[in-house]
């Protein structure tokens, strides 16, 4: 009984002096113009270590992620090459202690998106029981993927008829996502199995398979011929090695007034990517560099011109063809391919 008492009377102690240890970033906070959070791309801030009592802060530097942010006249430019969450840090020196001060801020679009439409240039037949996940063209041949378990599919399609010249089908515990074509190989992605498939493009022969790093799901994928990118049902859109296939960064969806999370099935065209929007008849114009959505394009409308039937799903799938400068979209179980072309809405 004498020896519990003891220890017990040790653990206290023991808590005492670690409550009663000074921890001396306690004493400190940043002082952050605007509301403290949020901030427009390339502005200008007040920026400073607000000290408490007696204590004072030395050699005061700060960093965006990671990067030295300059400081002028006590005010700093937040102008990342990336936007969305980002980590404001301080470091300095109190009483001959380094101290580090953290805080998350976002950092959003500098300008609105601009509002698109469409026009129809052409419409062509298309398989009715597809539940489209990802679209690309590669050359003139269009490549198709399909979810669902037990009906999901990677296919070669003729685009003109909507006959499909091939297909390899997926296991049936395999939900199928999004595809991209990079020289020989096609990527596919399948949805929470954590698990992604090569194919030969030529011949649809499974190459091999790949796991997802930090990535939550599979949602879209498409490339800029280097590189490769996946939406995962984040606001992030995740940057792949194509040959190691593991990830290398991401860039975050941002407006310029919130993150966005909704990305879905992606195409890479001219240092933009065109992402369907989850569950709406739109698209996304996004900025592959910063993650800016610097535009929308509203398809209202263009469910009503398929044949309707109860199984009848959203617009999902959009290819762009090169030669023909026009964008191909379709949705889950639609009966027609559009070929539209992109034209910004008047005011």
């Amino acid at each position: 009984m004498a020896f519990w008492k003891i220890g017990f009377s040790t653990l206290l102690l023991t808590l005492f002096l670690a409550c009663g240890e000074e921890r001396p970033e306690r004493f400190f906070s940043l002082n952050l113009g605007g509301d403290g959070s949020k901030f427009t791309s390339g502005a200008q801030v007040p920026l400073g270590v607000k000290a408490r009592g007696d204590r004072a802060a030395d050699s005061v530097r700060f960093y965006l992620s990671g990067v030295e942010l300059p400081v002028v006249d006590g005010q700093v430019r937040l102008a990342p090459t990336t936007l969305g969450t980002k980590s404001l840090e301080a470091r300095f020196f109190s009483e001959g202690r380094e101290i580090t001060l953290n805080r998350d801020i976002l950092i959003l679009a500098e300008q609105s998106p601009e509002i698109y439409t469409y026009e129809i240039v052409n419409t062509f037949p298309h398989d009715r029981e597809a539940f489209t996940q990802g679209l690309e063209f590669y050359g003139d041949t269009l490549y198709e993927s399909t979810g669902i378990k037990g009906a999901s599919s990677v296919r070669r399609v003729n685009f003109q008829t909507g006959e499909v010249l091939a297909k390899t089908e997926l296991d049936q515990n395999f939900f199928g996502e999004g595809i991209t074509v990079l020289g020989d190989t096609l990527y596919m992605l399948t949805w929470q199995n954590g698990q992604g498939f090569l194919y030969d493009r030529h011949t649809l022969e499974r190459l091999g398979s790949f796991s997802y790093g930090q990535s939550r799901e599979g949602w879209g994928l498409c490339n800029d011929g280097k590189v490769l990118y996946k939406s995962d049902g984040s606001e992030r859109i995740w940057k792949l090695d194509p040959t190691t296939l593991e990830e290398s960064g991401f860039i975050e969806t941002v407006t310029n007034k919130s993150i966005f999370n909704k990305t879905n099935e992606l195409e890479f065209v001219s240092g933009k990517i065109y992402a369907n929007v989850w569950q709406k008849p739109s698209m996304m114009i996004i900025d592959a560099g910063s993650g800016a959505i610097e535009g929308v394009v509203n398809f209202g409308g263009l469910e009503k011109q398929v044949t309707q039937h109860e199984n009848l799903d959203v617009l999902n799938g959009v290819a762009y063809h090169k030669g023909r400068n026009t964008f191909f979209v379709t949705g889950k179980r639609w009966d027609k391919l559009f070929e539209v072309r992109i034209v910004k809405r008047e005011p």
